[in-house]
């Protein structure tokens, strides 16, 4: 049987939140399938390096860059020593994400703010700055991690949960405003995904989270990167302003 064609051989991604978890596993999946990517996350380490060396054993190039999402003007610097490094630019996935749960009435400003500012304007910053570069390369395909609390709610996360929805309107007005120019803007909507965070939840929080899946198991990062190759791939070219939710049936 031929492989698949995916349309991504030679192709520049960017994945923010790229060093660990969902957003390493995106990163990870995109070379595998043809791409050269830019790994961008607020520390290097060794798990960034980690990230590194797979991607070049699947023989794509990879370019670490350190960048707080919340900033703007990094974010322009991060796009244009991406697409002067790599060749240019053709996918940007967003996957940096935070968590400051608490109830609402306790919440504190500072986690309001940190929350929205890492988890929503992180987004608005690289599509962006990405833009220009898409739309002279004619189009490109950006994608943003959600969260199926965008729709729900979930207790303790209303700053998590309002970011989130953020997104979703955020993925489906870029859509609008870039379609024209041949750029497709869509969203992933996990639900509990096994990663080194959720691993530190309380047991009870955990069953409760498990009884939900449909599936019978854990959505694993793997999960969620599969459906990031998709809408990255020419299978996805006419699919614009869409979530899929990659939950095991948890929303349901």
């Amino acid at each position: 049987m031929s492989r698949l064609d995916l349309g991504l051989d030679g192709r520049v991604a960017l994945v923010t939140g790229a060093r660990r978890g969902i957003g390493a596993a995106i990163a990870r999946a995109l070379a595998a399938a043809g791409c050269h990517v830019a790994v961008v996350d607020r520390e290097l380490d060794a798990d960034a390096d980690a990230v590194r060396a797979d991607i070049e054993a699947a023989g794509r190039r990879a370019l670490l860059l350190e960048a707080d999402v919340r900033d703007l003007a990094r974010a322009e610097a991060v796009v244009a020593e991406t697409a002067s490094s790599l060749g240019g630019l053709d996918c940007v996935v967003c996957a940096a994400g935070i968590v400051r749960d608490r109830v609402s009435w306790k919440m504190t400003e500072a986690e309001w703010d940190d929350v929205m500012d890492v988890n929503l304007k992180g987004c608005f910053a690289y599509a962006r700055a990405a833009t220009p570069v898409l739309r002279a390369g004619g189009g490109g395909r950006i994608v943003n991690i959600a969260s199926i609390n965008a729709f729900r709610g979930k207790f303790g996360q209303a700053n998590y949960s309002a970011s989130k929805a953020g997104v979703l309107g955020l993925t489906r007005t870029l859509a609008r405003e870039l379609g024209a120019f041949g750029v497709t803007v869509n969203a992933v909507a996990p639900g509990l995904v096994r990663t080194a965070l959720t691993a530190e939840l309380p047991g009870p929080a955990l069953e409760r989270a498990e009884s939900e899946l449909l599936t019978g198991r854990l959505t694993e990062p793997e999960d969620v990167a599969d459906a990031v190759v998709f809408l990255c791939s020419r299978l996805a070219r006419q699919v614009t302003g869409e979530v899929i939710r990659v939950d095991g049936g948890q929303y349901i």
